[in-house]
C-alpha cells in the first residue's frame, strides 16, 4: 500500500470522483490545495464562508456531482450556514473545516465552538477526522452519504485549526473510487411489481388526477419519462420549484409551478383533483401552500426513494419506494395508454388560460420603471437553449417561478431553498460546473447586496455569468407586512423595507466587470446580448416599479 500525506490523498481521491472544483476560504488543508493544483482541480478563494457553500451548492445541482467547500476553524459555523439551503434541497455538498486539536479543546480556545451541533442540523453525516490513517473510511463515506437516498450536504472536521494534522500527516494509504457515489443516483432502486400494479389501478380509476413534478424528477434525470408518462395517460402537470423546466412549459400538459410561488391556476387545478400523484416530491408547506393545496384527506400515490416521506401529509392510496425514473419506467409498462381525459385537460388548459389573461397587462407593459412581469419576458424570450436560470429567493423565486418560461427540454432551472443571497454565488457554482453553458442569476436588490463581493471572485476566476438584478430599490416584499404593523401609514415603515438607489451596473464595472442599467424594458434584449457576449462577469441593472408586488398564493 502506498505511503502518501493526508493532503495527497485528498486530492487523489477528489480528482477520482470527479471534483473539477473547490471552493474555501484560507486557511484550509494547504497541503491538499497543493495537490490540488498539481492535479488540475481549480481552487476558488471566495471572501466569505456562506458564498462557499453556495458556489458548491450551484455546481452540485448543476453537476449533479459532490461540490466541495473548505475553511479553517474560525469560518466553520459561518460554512455551516451556508450549508442550510443545500440541506433544504437535498444537494450533495461535502463541507470540510479544520478544528482546535483535541488536547486543546474544552480549554476556551481562542476563535472556537463547537463545531459538531451547528453541522448536525443541516447535514446527513458528521464526523470528526482525527488521523490521516483515517480518511479512507470517512472520506469515502463522506461521498456516499452525499449522493445516495434523497441526496444532502456532509460534514468532516479535521483535526487541526486549519487541518493540518490530517493533510500534512502520512499514512498508508490507498486510493480507492466508489464508482456509482460519483453522481447522483448511484442505483435506481425499482419498487415491487404488485405495489406498482396496485399504483396503476388507482392512477387508473381516477377521473381528475393531476401529477405533482418534485426534484427528485431533476435528481433521477426522469424528465424524460415524466413527459412521456403524462402523455400516455393525458394527466396535467404541475410542478415544485425544484421541478420547474422538468416539463417544457409550453407543452399543453404544463401548468406551472404549484405550492407558495406558484401561479393561481396551477392552485385551483390541484385543488381540484381527486387524485394528487407526488413524484420524487415531499408534501412539505411550499409546495402544498400550508397544506392547503390539495385539500387534507385528498388521496395521493406518491413515488420517492425516501420511504419516511410517503403518506407524510396526506392519505397515500398507494406507495412506490424507488428511484423516479426507474419506478416510472416500470409504472408505464404495466399501464395502457388511457382516453384523452377531455374534460379534465380541458379545464386545466382553461385555468392556464384565464391565468395567462389576467397577468398579460403587466406581461406586455412597456411602462418604465418596468414590470417584474415584462422582464421575466425579456429573459425567457432571450435565454439560450441550454442555459441554466438561477433564481434567488422571496420575489425572485415568485416571478421566475411564475412568470418565466423554459420552453426547452436542455435548459435547467435551479432555485434557492431559502437564503436570500444564495442566487449569485450558487450561479458561479452553477457556471464552474458547466463552463460551455450559459448561465443567467435572477436576483433583487436586496439579495444582491449579500454577496456583491464575489464579483471580484468571478472576475479573478473568468466565472462569466449574467446577473439580472430587479432593481426595486427596496425589499417590496416585505411592504405589505410592515404597513399592516403601521395601520396602513406609510411614515415609519418605510425604513423597514425601502433601499438607496444604487447603479448596479456602475458598480460592477468599476471592479472590472461588464455592467449595464436598463430603464426601458424594450432595451432588455439587447442588453443580456452585450452581457452575454461580453466576455466578462456581467450585471444588468434592470430598474423595476417599486410597485411590483407579487399576489399572494391562491388557497380555497
Amino acid at each position: 500500500m502506498p505511503r502518501m500525506t493526508g493532503g495527497r490523498f485528498i486530492a487523489e481521491t477528489f480528482q477520482g470522483y470527479g471534483v473539477t472544483h473547490v471552493f474555501f476560504m484560507p486557511v484550509i488543508i494547504q497541503r491538499a490545495l497543493l495537490e490540488m493544483e498539481n492535479l488540475g482541480i481549480r481552487r476558488i478563494m471566495t471572501h466569505g464562508e456562506k458564498a462557499a457553500a453556495y458556489m458548491a451548492d450551484g455546481y452540485a445541482r448543476a453537476s449533479r456531482k459532490v461540490g466541495v467547500c473548505m475553511a479553517q476553524s474560525v469560518g466553520a459555523a459561518n460554512l455551516a450556514a451556508g450549508l442550510q439551503d443545500p440541506f433544504l434541497a437535498n444537494s450533495p455538498v461535502m463541507a470540510i473545516t479544520g478544528r482546535r486539536p483535541q488536547p486543546d479543546q474544552y480549554r476556551h480556545s481562542y476563535q472556537e465552538i463547537d463545531h459538531t451541533e451547528p453541522f448536525n442540523a443541516v447535514t446527513k453525516y458528521n464526523v470528526l477526522v482525527n488521523s490521516a490513517d483515517q480518511l479512507p473510511q470517512f472520506l469515502r463515506q463522506g461521498f456516499r452519504a452525499a449522493t445516495s437516498g434523497i441526496p444532502g450536504p456532509v460534514h468532516l472536521d479535521f483535526e487541526g485549526t486549519t487541518g493540518t494534522v490530517i493533510g500534512e500527516g502520512e499514512a498508508d494509504l490507498e486510493v480507492l473510487v466508489d464508482e456509482p457515489f460519483t453522481m447522483v443516483p448511484p442505483f435506481r432502486p425499482e419498487p415491487a411489481t404488485e405495489l406498482v400494479r396496485q399504483a396503476a389501478q388507482v392512477i387508473s380509476q381516477a377521473r381528475r388526477p393531476v401529477i405533482v413534478a418534485g426534484g427528485g424528477v431533476v435528481a433521477s434525470g426522469a424528465e424524460e419519462e415524466l413527459v412521456q408518462f403524462a402523455e400516455m395517460l393525458n394527466i396535467p402537470v404541475v410542478t415544485s420549484l425544484n421541478a420547474k423546466g422538468s416539463i417544457p412549459e409550453n407543452h399543453p400538459l404544463a401548468i406551472g409551478v404549484v405550492g407558495a410561488y406558484s401561479r393561481w391556476c396551477a392552485n385551483r387545478l390541484v385543488a381540484e383533483a381527486d387524485l394528487a400523484i407526488y413524484l420524487g416530491s415531499g408534501t412539505g408547506s411550499q409546495v402544498t401552500n400550508e397544506w392547503q393545496v390539495p385539500a387534507p384527506g385528498t388521496p395521493t400515490v406518491e413515488i420517492n426513494i425516501d420511504a419516511s416521506e410517503l403518506g407524510r401529509s396526506y392519505p397515500a392510496q398507494a406507495s412506490l419506494q424507488g428511484d423516479v425514473q426507474a419506478s416510472l419506467r416500470k409504472l408505464m409498462d404495466v399501464m395502457e395508454p388511457l382516453g384523452p381525459r377531455s374534460e379534465w385537460v380541458g379545464r386545466a388548459q382553461e385555468l392556464l388560460g384565464d391565468w395567462q389573461q389576467e397577468v398579460s397587462v403587466h406581461v406586455n407593459s412597456d411602462g418604465a420603471p418596468m414590470r417584474p412581469e415584462r422582464l421575466c419576458k425579456e429573459v425567457s424570450d432571450f435565454l439560450p437553449s441550454d442555459s441554466i436560470l438561477v433564481s434567488d429567493t422571496g420575489h425572485a423565486g415568485i416571478w421566475t417561478g411564475t412568470m418565466l418560461d423554459l420552453n426547452h427540454p436542455s435548459q435547467s432551472y435551479i432555485r434557492c431553498a431559502g437564503s436570500l443571497g444564495w442566487g449569485f454565488p450558487a450561479a458561479m457554482g452553477a457556471k464552474c460546473a458547466a463552463p460551455e453553458r450559459p448561465v443567467v442569476c435572477f436576483t433583487g436588490d436586496g439579495g444582491f447586496w449579500y454577496h456583491l463581493t464575489e464579483l471580484e471572485t468571478a472576475l479573478r476566476y473568468g466565472i462569466n455569468t449574467v446577473t439580472v438584478v430587479n432593481n426595486n430599490r427596496s425589499l417590496n416584499q416585505e411592504k405589505r407586512g410592515n404597513e399592516v404593523t403601521y395601520g396602513g401609514q406609510t411614515a415609519g415603515s418605510d425604513e423597514l423595507w425601502m433601499l438607496s438607489d444604487v447603479d448596479f451596473a456602475r458598480v460592477a464595472e468599476s471592479m472590472g466587470c461588464f455592467g449595464i442599467r436598463v430603464e426601458n424594458p424594450n432595451e432588455m434584449q439587447s442588453a443580456l446580448e452585450q452581457a452575454l457576449a461580453s466576455g466578462k462577469p456581467a450585471v444588468i441593472d434592470a430598474v423595476s416599479d417599486i410597485g411590483g408586488i407579487a399576489p399572494r398564493a391562491w388557497a380555497p
